[in-house]
């Protein structure tokens, strides 16, 4: 009891009526909000895997342009919706724990997963208070961002892939065929460069026996 008088006054300090039958509509989007944070600080230091990135991508567009409470396009709801926005606001926060318990364990995988399983919640409590507002899908989100992500993977590391056992083999017949023609060539240049030296000599003593006739 003490703890529940205790959130009541912080609520109250921050302006927040306990009584409005629309307060969910804030308490959740602060909640993803939150969640979204946390997960952003825990992939920031790397580079985002696609899914990580489309987790984080569709808790921004469920949260983008979120309507206040008085908003007009916001809608009151009936006894048998707000049960259904209590159900949601429950299976969050069941969630929501999870995630806590994996961000302890650096289970980035898990938190990825179970970001999805939040934003999904907090997507049916808007739709519910904002039925005209179109939100996309997980899975609209994961198609486009895998696109995204194949692109960019593929200018900042492109893969090519490894050769095989016959094209090393061809390669490294190339290299040895390389080798010996270089091998080759060095030798008929030795050759060559031979009997040109003799014939310089020959002419040589030629020139002197000569010149001693004379």
């Amino acid at each position: 009891m003490t703890q529940v008088a205790v959130n009541e006054a912080l609520a109250r300090d921050r302006g927040i009526d306990l009584d409005d039958p629309k307060l969910a509509l804030r308490v959740a989007a602060e909640r993803l909000s939150t969640v979204r944070y946390v997960f952003l600080v825990q992939i920031e230091d790397g580079i985002a895997t696609a899914a990580q990135r489309a987790s984080l991508e569709y808790a921004d567009a469920v949260l983008i342009g979120w309507p206040e409470n008085d908003a007009p396009d916001v809608v009151d709801l009936d006894e048998q919706q707000q049960a259904q926005i209590a159900e949601h606001m429950r299976v969050m926060e069941d969630h929501i724990r999870k995630y806590a318990a994996m961000e302890r364990d650096g289970d980035i995988d898990g938190m990825t997963d179970t970001l999805i399983r939040i934003t999904e919640r907090v997507a049916e409590i808007r739709r519910l208070y904002q039925p005209d507002f179109l939100l996309p899908t997980f899975a609209e989100i994961r198609r486009v961002v895998q696109q995204e992500w194949d692109e960019d993977m593929g200018k900042i590391d492109p893969k090519e892939p490894d050769p095989t056992a016959e094209q090393i083999e061809e390669q490294t017949e190339d290299a040895d065929k390389q080798q010996r023609q270089i091998a080759e060539h060095a030798e008929q240049a030795n050759r060559s460069g031979q009997p040109e030296q003799a014939g310089q000599q020959h002419a040589g003593h030629h020139g002197e026996h000569h010149g001693d006739k004379a």
